[in-house]
């Protein structure tokens, strides 16, 4: 259903489930789902794919050009999964060569004033909180819980189940099912009431915590404590996971607290 103070580009495939409110522009080289509302003044850049069932609240603007100097107006896009709620005034670029997409996954809910850079990759079922803004080519894991006013630096990874206090600055990757908080942003224990929540066991919540106290909490560096961890503790898919990213991450895992 389109109101006729909207503006959408003849070539927009829309599908006709969705309801669009008066003041939308919808440019051409878009695609939006069955069942996606679309609010008032928001603007959707070519580029976009939105799927099925959203909620784009008003002054949204999805698929802007990125705000990096290195892009040459290359065809990229923005994909936003099924079941995404998009609050006020939330911005969401497109991607550049690096990457070519902007991902948001399913089932997620970023709040009003957030912004996800260029050739971010957000997982399923992540909520960020308000005015929480990403750099580019970040990686932010499914169910990752973000404060508002979250600053997330450009290239790092968030784990899987993780919470991030609001007001955090956050220039390390964030390992797999922890809390992050205080300043600078550190180490503050496993997500234990999260991952009940999710339906993890207690034998398995123990078992990831055992994992960080051999990183955080037993004074080896991170390597040493990898190879304690793989040679003590019994391979779960949860510590692998977690060696896992520990021994991928580009920027350095987030330090404990001191």
């Amino acid at each position: 259903m389109k109101q006729p103070l909207s503006y959408i580009h003849p070539a927009a495939k829309i599908a006709p489930s969705v309801v669009i409110d008066p003041f939308v522009t919808i440019d051409q080289n878009v695609e939006i789902g069955e069942g996606t509302r679309i609010g008032s003044n928001v603007t959707i850049m070519e580029g976009a794919r939105i799927g099925k069932n959203c909620t784009i609240f008003p002054g949204a603007v999805i698929s802007g050009i990125p705000q990096d100097l290195k892009f040459r107006g290359e065809e990229t896009t923005a994909i936003i999964g099924d079941n995404t709620t998009i609050r006020e005034c939330v911005t969401i670029n497109r991607g550049t060569a690096a990457k070519g997409k902007t991902v948001v996954g399913n089932n997620c809910l970023i709040m009003a004033y957030s912004h996800i850079a260029h050739d971010c990759v957000v997982g399923d079922n992540v909520i960020m909180s308000n005015a929480t803004q990403i750099a580019g080519e970040v990686v932010v894991d499914n169910y990752a819980v973000i404060g508002g006013g979250t600053l997330i630096h450009q290239f790092c990874h968030i784990g899987p189940h993780v919470m991030i206090q609001g007001g955090a600055l956050v220039n390390k990757d964030i390992p797999p099912y922890v809390k992050a908080a205080r300043e600078p942003i550190s180490y503050a224990g496993v997500n234990s009431i999260g991952l009940r929540r999710r339906n993890f066991s207690a034998q398995t919540i123990y078992s990831i915590q055992e994992i960080y106290r051999y990183l955080y909490l037993s004074g080896l560096n991170v390597s040493d404590a990898i190879e304690r961890i793989e040679a003590e503790l019994p391979a779960t898919p949860e510590r692998d996971e977690i060696i896992l990213f520990v021994q991928n991450a580009k920027r350095g895992i987030i330090r404990g607290y001191v």
